[in-house]
């Protein structure tokens, strides 16, 4: 994941927590510009990881978990 994707999703996901808190304590009201705009960094995130994943694909692992075959193949599990 590029790092700007991966900043909007640490900018976003505080910023949709504390206008949910906000709400809790009525500093704002639900549905409010102030929630609206605190959304659109974790929309846009939501949005572009997905659309990563569709275009670039999962990345499979490199490296095998178990490189000789693993206990059952080596006869340690019975």
């Amino acid at each position: 994941m590029p790092r700007g994707m991966a900043m909007l999703g640490l900018i976003g996901g505080p910023l949709v927590a504390a206008s949910g808190i906000a709400v809790m304590f009525d500093i704002t009201e639900r549905g409010s510009t102030l929630q609206g705009v605190a959304t659109i960094p974790e929309f846009i995130w939501e949005l572009s990881f997905g659309i990563y994943l569709i275009v670039k694909g999962f990345k499979p692992s490199t490296t095998p978990a178990w490189p000789d075959g693993g206990p059952v193949a080596n006869g340690a599990v019975s």
